[in-house]
């Protein structure tokens, strides 16, 4: 190729073998120089190859100061140190790691991640579960989070993971127990307790999008109690996380939502009434538990100090946490 050549940020994506959204985090992150053309984003040819050649510098300077750094005394650290020297030594640097799911336990454990792993980029994709799953099985994500009931089985999703990434074995690590519930208006003047309230046309429901672990909540419990979901007053209105939900409610655009526990009690105008409790797993390939990087996730969550963090914040039954649940 034409080192003059301009590039477009999904050859670039294709040439380092990662993805497009990582190609723009090295742009804003001023590790790759850019221009526009129009309204276009190009990286010249050059500018890749002399990002390739940093790189190589920095892991070769990064495999210098792990060879002479000591080892911490705290038996898990020290599980974590070991491993993180392991990936440091034998892979890239600059490599991603992308979780899936919106609850902000998962921002806590990537940030675990970066700063252990500092040569690694953790990458957020804020997408329901079902999505998420599927975006597993087509390698978009290292992790997705699931939290899918099954109404037939009265379970959480083991069914879902086998069905959604099929042929591929996986592995459920619990992160936690949430509450599940209704976002009602403060003093619950509606009186609103059950699903089949939902079908009171003088209350207006707001809904999560497709895909989400609370819309197949909702949609399961309608599908047993044989409630059609048109006679559900604002069943088709959506917003995108628990959050959203609990704001609508809040601040009267809506008397009802459906939501878990902790996004709850950021909002003060609203009260929270329990339905469900349910079970919050991290989705990993088994395929996948040899590499260092993954070992070293699991002892993150196996660990008092990012326990502690959590419970710290509150709202979370950590019971299980780091638990293997069960493999498909």
């Amino acid at each position: 190729m034409d080192l003059k050549s301009s590039l477009t940020p999904l050859e670039v994506a294709e040439l380092l073998k990662i993805t497009k959204n990582t190609v723009y985090e090295l742009i804003k992150r001023g590790e790759l120089p850019s221009y526009k053309i129009g309204k276009k984003i190009r990286i010249d040819m050059h500018d890749v190859e002399d990002y390739i050649n940093n790189q190589k510098s920095n892991l070769k300077s990064s495999i210098n100061r792990n060879t002479n750094t000591t080892p911490p005394n705290n038996k898990v650290e020290n599980t974590i140190y070991t491993l993180s020297n392991n990936i440091s030594l034998n892979n890239q640097s600059n490599s991603e790691i992308i979780i899936s799911g919106q609850d902000i336990l998962l921002d806590i454990l990537a940030r675990y991640i970066e700063e252990i792993l500092p040569d690694y980029t953790v990458l957020r994709s804020y997408k329901g579960s079902y999505n998420g799953l599927y975006d597993l099985y087509n390698n978009k994500v290292s992790i997705a989070s699931c939290h899918l009931w099954d109404g037939d089985r009265d379970e959480y999703n083991t069914d879902y993971v086998k069905r959604l990434v099929p042929g591929t074995p996986c592995v459920l690590i619990n992160l936690a127990y949430r509450l599940q519930g209704f976002y009602v208006e403060k003093g619950n003047p509606l009186n609103i307790k059950s699903f089949e309230d939902l079908t009171n046309k003088n209350i207006k429901f707001i809904n999560r999008e497709k895909g989400s672990g609370v819309r197949v909540l909702l949609d399961e419990k309608l599908r047993l109690l044989n409630i059609d979901p048109n006679s559900i007053n604002g069943y088709y209105d959506e917003e995108n996380s628990h959050l959203a939900v609990a704001s609508t409610v809040g601040r009267g655009d809506a008397n009802v939502g459906l939501g878990n526990k902790k996004a709850s009690m950021q909002v003060e105008t609203i009260d929270f009434i329990p339905l469900q409790t349910e079970r919050y797993d991290l989705i990993i390939k088994k395929s996948d538990l040899n590499n260092p990087i993954y070992q070293n996730i699991i002892s993150i969550l196996s660990s008092e100090k990012f326990k502690n963090e959590l419970q710290g914040i509150g709202g979370y039954d950590l019971k299980d946490l780091g638990k293997i649940i069960s493999t498909t």
